[in-house]
């Protein structure tokens, strides 16, 4: 398996990344808002608040 940021081996330990860093890259990328999962959002209606 490889790292899902660097393509390097991923590691046991950090899977599916090959350590720390890959992991922390990661994280900071869905706290950042780089990934963004797609819905579609239902508006509420005005008495709901």
């Amino acid at each position: 398996m490889k790292c899902a940021n660097c393509k390097k081996p991923a590691t046991e330990e950090y899977k599916p990344f090959c350590g720390q860093r890959c992991k922390d890259v990661d994280l900071h990328r869905w706290f950042s808002e780089g990934y963004v999962v797609e819905s579609e959002e239902i508006p509420l209606d005005e008495d709901e608040g």
